[in-house]
């Protein structure tokens, strides 16, 4: 499911969106499904998307969010506690789509 969220994604981040940011923390269970997500999609969505910045956040503790900048420094965030990995590219599809 999350490979072919992925795949639907392709090169659409540049078109709305500036970057991308999750944060997560490296050893809690509630990062577990972002983790797995990171793991199985993110050389792919890099492929698709070379020059866009996606940037992966690692930090003790904290808790699991998808950060998304728009034009004109507008900023939208989904939490990701808890979520398995297809949940995350649903999250991550729901911010690629999103026009703010």
């Amino acid at each position: 499911m999350a490979a072919s969220v992925v795949r639907n994604i392709g090169s659409k981040l540049s078109r709305n969106l500036r970057e991308i940011r999750i944060h997560l923390c490296q050893n809690s269970p509630g990062s577990q499904g972002v983790r797995d997500f990171i793991e199985k999609n993110y050389v792919e969505l890099k492929k698709s998307n070379p020059e866009f910045p996606f940037l992966i956040r690692e930090c003790s503790g904290v808790q699991p969010k998808l950060w998304a900048r728009y034009e004109f420094g507008k900023e939208a965030n989904v939490p990701l506690s808890n979520l398995n990995a297809d949940q995350v590219a649903k999250a991550l599809e729901s911010v690629v789509n999103c026009k703010p």
